[in-house]
């Protein structure tokens, strides 16, 4: 599977033209509302949902071995400092995520295993967590009209064309996330490295603008700093000294 990372085209804006959903200029209204007010308001799963098609013996091989190893979501760290990087990561997002996910416990293995998910298949993790805030609000048994199931939404029939035929494990939460991250990046390879259409992909509803518009203005609310300077407290040592030192 291909880990390069993905480029993005500039969206159209959702209602900016004739033809957008209620739901799109609902979504775009919500991007304007503070993270927190917006996590803690109901949502339906999504209606959309990924299009069975035909796929090369080749690529159905990947993705069935991209699905079947069972590693476990451990972030494992060469630096210190990309450690700490993703400490801080976890404490802003955890934040964010508290009225949806009240335990800590729970936050923080959703996150992790999100995180671990995201970067094992060359994907933002701010990119993931919009996703699966437009989907299914970060509900883990959330059901479509259409049958997607979980976190992110996925349709049923990938556990028979990749999976081992078990729809039902798509409500356990890294069995969804591998999944949908597999699938994502699988439709973004397909479409060249363009999100708006590899997001439209995912949805069902290719060169369409509501979803794909709804998934950047939800990745706004997890947006982070990919490298934010270190600077220790007054007083207190340098975190990288203290640690590489030791």
């Amino acid at each position: 599977m291909s880990m390069h990372g993905a480029t993005s085209k500039s969206p159209p804006l959702a209602g900016s033209g004739p033809g957008v959903s209620r739901r799109g200029c609902l979504v775009s209204m919500a991007s304007l509302v503070a993270p927190a007010a917006w996590l803690g308001a109901p949502q339906l799963a999504h209606a959309g949902g990924q299009l069975e098609e035909p796929l090369m013996d080749s690529v159905r091989t990947a993705l069935s071995s991209a699905i079947a190893n069972q590693a476990p979501p451990e972030p494992e760290f060469f630096t210190t400092e990309a450690r700490l990087h993703y400490l801080r990561w976890l404490g802003t997002q955890s934040d964010r995520l508290r009225r949806r996910k009240p335990d800590w416990e729970v936050r923080r293995y959703f996150l992790q295993t999100v995180w671990y998910e995201s970067k094992r298949a060359g994907l933002d993790v701010s990119l993931v967590l919009g996703l699966i805030q437009v989907e299914s609000a970060f509900r883990k048994f959330a059901v479509s009209s259409v049958g997607a199931r979980g976190y992110m939404q996925v349709m049923p029939f990938w556990t028979r064309v990749i999976g081992d035929g078990d729809p039902g494990k798509l409500f356990h939460m890294q069995t969804n996330l591998r999944f949908g991250c597999v699938i994502l990046r699988h439709y973004i390879d397909r479409e060249r490295g363009d999100l708006f259409m590899a997001l439209g992909r995912y949805n069902g509803s290719r060169g369409r603008s509501p979803y794909p518009d709804a998934v950047f203005a939800a990745q706004r609310n997890w947006a982070f700093a990919e490298k934010p300077p270190l600077v220790p407290a007054p007083g207190m040592p340098d975190p990288l000294v203290a640690a590489t030192a030791s």
